[in-house]
């Protein structure tokens, strides 16, 4: 092997190297070699996409994504993705900062996080409802949007306040981080109230479903997906939680569920945004009781 061949691959060595120490931040983009940054579209080469995608952040959005990856993953069998919860917060940090090529929130992305990171992209791929349920026991059926502030801000703690049996009325709510929980007090507390600290805190919107289907008074908010027989919805200024009146905004607690990507998405990233935002992510959308947005 003479001098000009082995400087050639010292070379290379270098900056193969120096590649693998580049992580990507805020304003930074993964490294050219990255297979998930290979600019050809899943219609032209699917076969192109390989490795694995990480996705991380709400667990409202996660089961929703686990079924919109296995869709995906039919189409390119080499590809997988991985989805992990945390909750919209550390969807917002783990896209950022990019420790995950995407993350979840099922909140508005606020201000400050925009500003901390411009490079940060907002792709909204469903809406979603968020329910007032109570445990299936209760009679009362409809509320205010003013009487559900009261009784999460903790001034109205009897059933009997709001026209129902004399009962103590139990709250329940996600934890602090929780998207769910974000988009709650956002759009029903204000600036002004702030759920109860007597509130039972849970951490997804199972836990919490579960919990109001067995606390005789229990109330809380839950995501449309996670509706069934055993908690029952309470109309909200005479409109019940349903598909249909929160698509013609009769119903008006509602979200959006959102992927972030830092920078324009590229690559397999791309193709399953352009899945998920396609006629058969949608159809996955709609099937599981969200919002579709096209």
């Amino acid at each position: 092997m003479n001098a000009n061949t082995v400087l050639r691959k010292l070379g290379l060595l270098t900056i193969l190297a120096g590649a693998a120490l580049v992580l990507p931040s805020c304003g930074e983009q993964a490294p050219a070699e990255d297979v998930l940054q290979d600019s050809t579209t899943a219609e032209a080469l699917p076969e192109s996409f390989t490795g694995e995608l990480s996705v991380v952040g709400s667990t409202t959005v996660q089961p929703l994504a686990e079924l919109l990856a296995a869709g995906f993953e039919g189409l390119h069998p080499d590809l997988t993705i991985v989805v992990q919860g945390g909750g919209s917060s550390v969807g917002v940090t783990s896209a950022s900062d990019g420790t995950a090529d995407i993350g979840m929130a099922s909140r508005e992305i606020k201000p400050s996080e925009l500003d901390a990171c411009p490079e940060l992209r907002v792709h909204v791929i469903a809406r979603d409802g968020i329910a007032i349920v109570t445990d299936p026991g209760t009679d009362v059926t409809g509320l205010t949007l003013d009487q559900v502030r009261g009784i999460f801000a903790g001034e109205i703690t009897n059933w009997s306040g709001v026209g129902g049996a004399d009962q103590v009325i139990t709250v329940v709510s996600r934890e602090e981080g929780s998207g769910t929980r974000a988009a709650f007090e956002e759009l029903v507390m204000g600036e002004e109230a702030v759920i109860t600290g007597d509130a039972i805190l849970q951490p997804s919107n199972g836990a919490v479903r579960t919990t109001v289907s067995i606390t005789p008074g229990a109330i809380a908010f839950l995501s449309f997906g996670y509706l069934d027989e055993t908690t029952a919805p309470i109309a909200v200024d005479g409109a019940l939680p349903t598909e249909e009146n929160a698509a013609d905004g009769s119903y008006r607690i509602v979200r959006p569920l959102n992927m972030l990507t830092l920078g324009e998405p590229r690559g397999a990233v791309a193709a399953w945004l352009e899945f998920i935002l396609g006629p058969d992510g949608q159809a996955i959308v709609a099937e599981e009781g969200y919002l579709p947005v096209n």
